[in-house]
């Protein structure tokens, strides 16, 4: 296939390059930036443009780009530039997509498990309604800004992606020097759900969305054993061979991190992926600790 990616230098693009050429597909990069790569073409998410030459021809799109979340403070303004790259993102790529004479069968566009807001022990999968807080509010629009692919016939995979494993980024990256340090601990009451997901099975679950025709609409993608802030703690510290014997009280999180902290390191979030599951899909590392010691190499 001839499959275009935005997000194709992050975390999961990187890796989603390297196993879609693998496999012999033919991969064009959409970029912000103006530069001399081989099949990289240039977009305009805010302005809400993108050069024909990336999607002319193209059965397959993959839309992963965005604002790191995590990237600082929740202050007003990165809180916009979260959501705006985001909702103006997949606006402008969905619109451009639905005006093509000839368009992809598929669209991957990236989602997020902050969908479902903090919900303590709740089961969640992807029938579960919409949480509350600034992230289920970026995640509702985010999702809805589809519709006019959809409406143009293309079938629309929608995966809501959980803490990616990775010691190259993301969450796991963070945790890594402080617990090596002996200096990682539980977070709060250590009672709220983490949904994660290694990041091969993620990479793993967008090729099956590219190539299983049944799937379609929100797709949760996390790995089917979700596990407490006190479960993932102390078992990164068998991994690792340190202790885990510093809590971090929920104050203290809230001091230094102020509403990200809430949003990302307190709230729980206990997600299932029923669809993928029910279509076929496999998972390398369904537990959590096989995930951690193939991230870690252990």
């Amino acid at each position: 296939m001839n499959i275009t990616i935005t997000g194709a230098t992050g975390l999961v693009g990187t890796r989603l390059v390297h196993a879609l050429e693998a496999n012999g597909h033919a991969i064009r990069k959409l970029s912000r930036s103006r530069h001399s790569a081989p099949n990289t073409f240039v977009w305009d998410p805010q302005g809400g443009t993108v050069d024909p030459a990336a999607l002319a021809g193209c059965d397959a799109v993959v839309h992963l780009a965005g604002e790191n979340i995590a990237a600082g403070r929740w202050t007003d303004a990165q809180k916009a530039r979260i959501r705006d790259s985001r909702v103006a993102g997949t606006r402008t790529i969905c619109t451009a997509l639905a005006g093509l004479d000839v368009k992809p069968k598929v669209l991957v566009s990236a989602s997020a498990i902050g969908f479902y807001g903090d919900r303590g022990d709740a089961v969640l999968d992807e029938n579960a309604p919409a949480g509350e807080g600034f992230l289920a509010g970026v995640c509702v629009a985010w999702e809805r800004e589809t519709q006019p692919a959809v409406d143009a016939g293309i079938r629309v995979v929608m995966p809501r992606i959980g803490v990616v494993l990775s010691p190259d980024g993301g969450a796991l990256a963070k945790m890594l020097t402080p617990f090596k340090l002996g200096a990682g601990g539980v977070l709060g009451n250590g009672r709220q759900y983490l949904s994660w997901i290694d990041l091969d099975d993620l990479v793993g679950i967008i090729v099956f969305a590219l190539e299983h025709a049944t799937l379609a609409g929100p797709v949760n993608a996390t790995a089917p054993n979700p596990a407490t802030n006190r479960e993932f703690t102390k078992t990164l510290g068998r991994v690792l061979h340190r202790p885990t014997i510093f809590p971090v009280p929920a104050a203290a999180a809230k001091l230094a991190f102020g509403e990200m902290a809430e949003a990302l390191l307190l709230a729980s979030t206990r997600v299932l992926p029923e669809r993928v599951q029910q279509a076929g899909y496999r998972f390398q590392y369904p537990q959590l600790d096989a995930a951690l010691r193939h991230q870690l190499d252990r």
